[in-house]
């Protein structure tokens, strides 16, 4: 084999290799946690009159659980077009401080200009999670692929999940079908808590867990948002003051 067939399939193994690596972490434990909330959404789907090509459909083009809830359920109190508009566009609007997080540490200047508007339509909680846990340490070529084979893992797993929990709508107890819908947002709690050793991590779980029920006691409408707003903020500048001392 002469040197530059070498180089070649080093360089082909070099970009596989995230790929696969993609793959085998998304159908672990996020596989299981995220199917399970998205056959609970399935059953939600079917329990509100609409098909199971609605419910696919809105898991392939919206992928986030409180956006595409909040869709089904104001549809079948009888909401009107602007009404479910304006509330699934509210609920999906934490994916964009994500997106904008997110997209700088994938983006290393040497990706295709496509890349970044695809792989942001693939961002969700617990990909978001995980890839701002593990991108940060790969190298640059490295990061968009093994991305792009996380997420896009779980959202291809997360539509046929969606169509088992229509199919299976009945067999199983209307409130266990919504705890398997809540299971995602405690395992993305649960990635933080794992990952407490970054500071901005740690309090962001400590200012939102004491302003969170704090907050709902004083709004239950608008308490998350407050929750959010505060907390946030809070955290953002705590981290810039500590920051701050430990250069001084």
């Amino acid at each position: 084999m002469n040197r530059a067939s070498s180089n070649t399939t080093i360089s082909g193994n070099r970009r596989q290799r995230p790929v696969f690596k993609g793959i085998r972490e998304a159908v672990g434990v996020p596989a299981i946690v995220m199917c399970a909330s998205f056959v609970g959404f399935g059953a939600l789907v079917r329990h509100a009159g609409l098909s199971v090509w609605h419910g696919m459909l809105s898991t392939a083009t919206g992928w986030g659980l409180p956006g595409q809830i909040a869709l089904v359920e104001m549809y079948a109190a009888g909401a009107s077009l602007f009404a479910i508009s304006l509330a699934v566009a509210m609920a999906q609007a934490r994916l964009l401080p994500m997106t904008i997080t997110l997209m700088p540490v994938l983006n290393t200047g040497k990706t295709p200009r496509w890349q970044p508007f695809a792989a942001a339509h693939l961002v969700a909680v617990t990909g978001w999670a995980v890839a701002m846990r593990e991108c940060p340490d790969m190298p640059g070529e490295s990061r968009m692929p093994y991305y792009f084979a996380f997420a896009g893992t779980l959202w291809v797993l997360t539509i046929v999940a969606t169509a088992a929990g229509y199919a299976l709508a009945g067999a199983v107890p209307a409130m266990v079908n919504l705890g398997l819908v809540f299971l995602n947002p405690l395992y993305f709690m649960l990635l933080f808590v794992g990952d407490v050793r970054r500071r901005a991590r740690a309090l962001s779980l400590g200012f939102g867990a004491v302003c969170g029920p704090l907050m709902h006691l004083a709004s239950p409408d608008w308490g998350l948002l407050a929750t959010g707003l505060i907390a946030g903020t809070a955290v953002y500048v705590a981290d810039r003051q500590l920051g701050a001392r430990r250069r001084a």
